[in-house]
């Protein structure tokens, strides 16, 4: 089997390359922006005839698309989360219009949910943020795309190699300079009053594997642990992994996505229906092996960020 992963160098798609790669018959492609990869795309510039050329080389049986952007202003999100996913759907139709697409969304699509609810893939999206805006439109246009597409709307990944982007990476970063201290002196966050499902980044590329090779029909697929915890049980639970003895300053009532959206939570029962997965790790078992991972890295040098 023949897979091209675009956006393999950052925090999902490596995990997911790294899984892939491991399975059995697989011919793996590495499609970015990396001078390492296999085929160099840049799904905000790459124009739908370029890309088509490439894809009729490389003759995929199946395309995951893990190249999204979370941060640079809304241009830059719109470019990638957008008309990323547009073009390639494009592409797809014209040099590869059999393979397997699976595109990564984001629960951040859904923006706000009911309290002490499971938010299943029929529930209203209503984005608070233009990330999440951008998600939403580059999933619009691959469900409406007409190929042999799944999108998996992913909650919140935590594991080894975390992004500082995210709160996880952000804080295990934080953590490694206080320890470098003695004595270790404060960390300051957020508000992390907040609700959130985090789901294993492992858990995901599993998700990912599955998904390639379910007979089941191409649709909308939530991907997470199912379980709302309070974002301090994820500041908690690295702390103590840390060995972390100083203060943790919180700042409350900031305004920003975890106010607007206080909760999350996944229904993820079509996931465990359509393609017999279900999370395996817990959120203990993600932060420590995030910290055994990224929190004894050099400073200045953060495991997984994109290059």
């Amino acid at each position: 089997m023949r897979i091209l992963v675009l956006g393999s160098t950052g925090y999902l798609g490596g995990h997911i390359a790294e899984r892939l790669h491991a399975l059995p018959g697989v011919r793996l492609f590495r499609g970015g922006r990396a001078p390492s990869d296999d085929l160099r795309i840049d799904l905000a510039r790459v124009t739908t005839d370029a890309l088509a050329e490439q894809l009729a080389r490389a003759a995929p049986d199946a395309v995951v698309n893990c190249a999204g952007a979370v941060g640079g202003g809304v241009l830059a999100l719109a470019e990638v989360n957008s008309r990323g996913p547009a073009v390639l759907c494009d592409a797809l139709r014209a040099a590869a219009p059999t393979a397997r697409l699976v595109h990564l969304g984001s629960a951040a699509e859904y923006g706000p949910t009911c309290i002490g609810e499971r938010t299943p893939e029929d529930a209203p999206a209503r984005p608070v943020a233009p990330y999440g805006a951008t998600k939403l439109a580059g999933t619009l246009a691959v469900l409406d795309a007409g190929l042999d597409a799944f999108v998996l709307r992913v909650t919140n990944p935590v594991g080894p190699g975390a992004s500082r982007a995210g709160l996880p990476g952000r804080l295990t970063a934080e953590l490694r300079h206080a320890l470098c201290r003695t004595p270790h002196g404060t960390v300051r966050v957020g508000d992390l009053s907040a609700h959130r499902d985090f789901v294993d980044v492992r858990d995901v590329a599993d998700a990912v594997a599955l998904t390639l090779t379910t007979s089941g029909r191409p649709r909308l697929l939530n991907i997470g642990s199912g379980r709302a915890v309070p974002v301090r049980d994820l500041m908690h639970g690295l702390v103590a992994a840390a060995g972390f003895t100083g203060r943790v300053e919180e700042t409350l009532g900031k305004v920003g996505r975890s106010v607007a959206v206080p909760w999350q939570c996944a229904d993820i029962s079509a996931a465990e229906r359509e393609l017999g997965w279900t999370p395996v790790r817990s959120l203990r078992d993600s932060l420590t092996a995030l910290w055994a991972a990224d929190g004894s890295s050099p400073i200045g040098h953060a495991v997984g960020d994109p290059r």
